[in-house]
């Protein structure tokens, strides 16, 4: 029997949210629902309906997120290390100590967001980190700032993997790109808009006798709790418990994800955690991903310090932080967009790589500032498209739902390894050039470039040999029987009639 993810019953006089479980139902259905049988224009007008929904809170929820982890870097231009005693390198291990706890919480989370829901889940590590943010803002000294980083880390942990995942859930694979780009894109936006507020929130300096640093993390932990208040009653659990749809695009959506995903595995079962584990393609993907992750951080926790180091005041160094983020944004949401549109993944990361190795090439070999400040530009354009791209690319790649959710958050999880890396790219004994920093960045994304070409090499290779395959058999993807289908179902992306995305 499989087991699928359906609300149970109907909502009595004391619940507002039908009851999450999960309830059997027989193999036969996916048979029973067949291809997907809207037309352009109904598609068109169901995804819109989708977006609208679905995608602004998640892209919210993510702001808030990244607003939450990386407003360390504009607390820092008020004094911060000043008021706590830091001195050296202390600021880069209260950076660094925040990713450990994240990376430990990411894998268990998305299996606690299958267990439990996604409205229950998000909901609880959102009012978690909020609480530690406004926490942030009352420590006293370097010790109490590590401790609350180091929480920090753990509960925001399953907020990326735990919502790209989700996004599976509704969407079939060569629609997640775009949508994970817009809900990426949040963090560029972030970038924007935590410099614009650092500036204002950084001028109550002494009210209620606290430092600008202190109200920094207080308001935006406040902001993000207002937030979580409401998310509970505005996440949709899945397309069966969506208010906003109809029976039959409801069903519509069951017909397109079956028709994409082929009919493999959908339960709980520890055996597809073992499968992602062993599956040495996504290690691969962990490695791009580190290389990736860690230009991603050193851009967003350094940014101000890079510029200040230009010959900028603080103030215009948070101001001029804004502009790079706006362009990110875009970029990165056009990318997600035209990806989808030709399905197409890896192409992708390798220009947006190589334009982001150009823009550290500029910050490393110029001391002008007009030539580096076009550099973060660059670098900030090319860097953030390829967060949403890989998990993309990763979680296309990946048969099965359990194992696609462990292997998006192993993915993320080690990404997030680059954020310790991260922390000690910009050291205080490199100012004001920064050579080494600029220079470690461009030599991990260049190790991305190599493995992600590597990657496409052997996903295209091994394509064209189980076509081979259905040539000499007779037996190609579109004729498989749904018996023949389910014989296959629990080998996920090593049956014989998946394809990988390139």
């Amino acid at each position: 029997m499989e087991h699928k993810i359906q609300p149970g019953g109907t909502p009595d006089s004391n619940s507002l949210k039908p009851e999450y479980k999960e309830v059997e139902s027989p193999n036969s259905s996916n048979e029973e629902l067949g291809p997907p049988i809207f037309d352009t224009a109904a598609t068109k007008r169901l995804l819109r309906k989708l977006d609208f929904r679905l995608l602004p809170i998640l892209a919210v929820l993510y702001l808030l997120s990244f607003l939450d982890r990386t407003n360390i870097g504009n607390a820092r231009l008020f004094d911060l290390e000043k008021d706590l005693g830091m001195s050296g390198i202390d600021y880069n291990i209260a950076l660094a100590i925040f990713f450990p706890t994240y990376v430990i919480a990411e894998v268990p989370s998305n299996m606690m967001i299958k267990r439990l829901s996604p409205s229950i889940w998000l909901t609880f590590i959102m009012v978690a980190w909020s609480a530690v943010v406004i926490g942030m803002g009352f420590v006293t000294n370097f010790g109490g700032l590590l401790a609350a980083r180091a929480i920090l880390g753990l509960a925001e942990g399953g907020l990326f993997p735990g919502v790209s995942y989700y996004i599976t859930l509704w969407y079939p694979r060569h629609e997640c790109g775009f949508r994970l780009a817009l809900f990426f894109s949040a963090a560029t936006a972030a970038g924007a808009f935590g410099g614009l507020l650092a500036v204002a929130i950084g001028q109550m300096e002494d009210v209620a006798g606290r430092p600008g640093w202190s109200w920094i993390f207080i308001i935006e932990g406040i902001l993000t709790i207002v937030v979580a208040a409401f998310a509970y009653w505005i996440i949709v659990d899945n397309p069966n418990s969506a208010k906003f749809l109809n029976a039959e695009e409801k069903l519509e959506i069951d017909r397109r994800l079956v028709h994409d995903r082929s009919d493999l595995a959908d339960e709980f079962d520890m055996r597809y955690f073992w499968d992602a584990v062993k599956d040495w393609k996504i290690y691969v993907h962990m490695l791009i991903t580190i290389g990736i992750y860690t230009a991603v951080y050193s851009f967003s926790l350094f940014l101000p310090t890079i510029i200040r180091n230009m010959g900028y005041t603080n103030v215009q160094a948070q101001l001029l932080s804004v502009p790079p983020y706006v362009l990110g944004c875009i970029v990165t949401i056009c990318a997600g967009y035209f990806a989808d549109k030709f399905k197409q993944r890896a192409i992708f990361m390798l220009g947006f790589s190589a334009t982001a190795i150009v823009g550290w090439v500029m910050l490393i070999s110029t001391t002008i500032p007009g030539v580096q400040y076009t550099g973060t530009f660059l670098a900030c354009a090319g860097i953030f498209p390829c967060v949403p791209l890989g998990v993309a690319w990763n979680g296309n790649n990946i048969g099965g739902s359990l194992k696609r959710g462990v292997g998006i958050a192993m993915h993320v999880g080690a990404g997030n390894l680059g954020g310790v890396l991260a922390a000690f790219i910009y050291l205080p004994k490199d100012r004001p050039e920064f050579h080494q920093g600029h220079g470690i960045l461009i030599g991990v994304i260049t190790m991305s470039f190599c493995l992600s070409t590597f990657m496409r090499w052997w996903l295209k290779k091994e394509n064209a040999r189980r076509d081979q395959w259905a040539t000499e058999n007779n037996l190609f993807p579109g004729s498989y029987t749904q018996e023949q289908k389910q014989s296959e179902r629990a080998k996920g992306d090593y049956a014989t009639f998946f394809r990988y995305t390139l």
